[in-house]
């Protein structure tokens, strides 16, 4: 199969974690980083590993659109809104890293196939890709009237964006929850732990459901398939403990290491986000040459 150009729009941690992994893809050729700081490590790096690099922002690339056809937004939920109207007018599918939530959420075990010819799919966030596929598991067993999950991440691995995106996290986090988990009602909670040594990345999933339908042997299978699945493509993704059930209550502790490409071990909470940018975009770019093939 012939490789779908792609680009990074934004040269932070995440941008050159991103960049590092899709270095190692079979399916995406990585042409071009775009940063706005000509001496960020990002761009910097992206120089000595030889890709095109573009200095001045989405102005520059929208002056070179021939350089690919897939963009990763890396940059912020506020900067991704002026980004995916550009994008969008220049016939570009975009997978949007930040909370902004202006296409469809996708987690790809869930609802990447509803999905796939989407001109721009929002990635929801780190807690969200965490947590939503352990909340679906559990709903399509035994119908989840609440679900409420708890991110906790080192913070020293919240960067500027992570930082600035509080709130959209919550609430981007909630709907995920709702729209794609599948949960009638949801609630997002995020927890930046100063502790040194740094923490690794924990969520606890809280699910209550329905009275009358708990299948405790049937719900803990799905969660086991489930982990496995996400750890296809998320290596570091493990259930810390076997899933707890009181009553109609369900808990789940999950923890995430990254793959330490580019971030440290302990910022599973951004190389989730990384790992799951190019699992979605492998799959987008192999229905992209199937279409054109056809």
């Amino acid at each position: 199969m012939s490789k779908v150009k792609v680009a990074i729009l934004g040269s932070g941690n995440i941008g050159t974690d991103l960049m590092i992994k899709l270095g190692l893809s079979n399916v995406l050729d990585l042409t071009t980083m775009i940063g706005i700081d000509p001496e960020s490590d990002g761009l910097r790096r992206a120089r000595g590993l030889g890709y095109e690099i573009i200095d001045n922002g989405i102005k520059g690339f929208l002056e070179r659109p021939e350089l690919a056809d897939i963009i990763f937004d890396a940059t912020s939920a506020k900067a991704h809104i002026h980004h995916a109207m550009l994008l969008k007018e220049a016939n570009k599918k975009v997978i949007d890293l930040t909370p902004a939530a202006v296409g469809p959420f996708v987690v790809p075990p869930v609802n990447l196939g509803s999905h796939i010819e989407a001109e721009n799919i929002n990635l929801i966030t780190c807690g969200g890709q965490a947590t939503i596929p352990m909340v679906h598991a559990i709903n399509r067993i035994s119908p989840v009237k609440y679900a409420e999950i708890v991110a906790t991440i080192s913070s020293l691995s919240a960067g500027p964006g992570t930082r600035a995106n509080i709130d959209e996290f919550t609430q981007t986090t909630k709907r995920g929850i709702e729209e794609v988990g599948g949960a009638k009602e949801g609630k997002a909670i995020i927890i930046l732990n100063p502790a040194e040594p740094p923490i690794l990345m924990r969520d606890t999933v809280h699910a209550l459901v329905e009275d009358g339908t708990m299948k405790e042997k049937e719900i803990a299978l799905s969660i086991e398939d489930m982990t496995k699945t996400v750890q296809s493509y998320v290596p570091g993704y493990r259930l810390r403990t076997e899933p707890i059930f009181e009553g109609n209550k369900i808990t789940v502790f999950i923890e995430i290491e990254g793959a330490g490409d580019y971030l440290p071990k302990y910022s599973g909470n951004l190389d989730i986000m990384t790992a799951v940018a190019v699992k979605a975009a492998e799959e987008m770019a192999e229905n992209m040459v199937s279409v054109k093939t056809i």
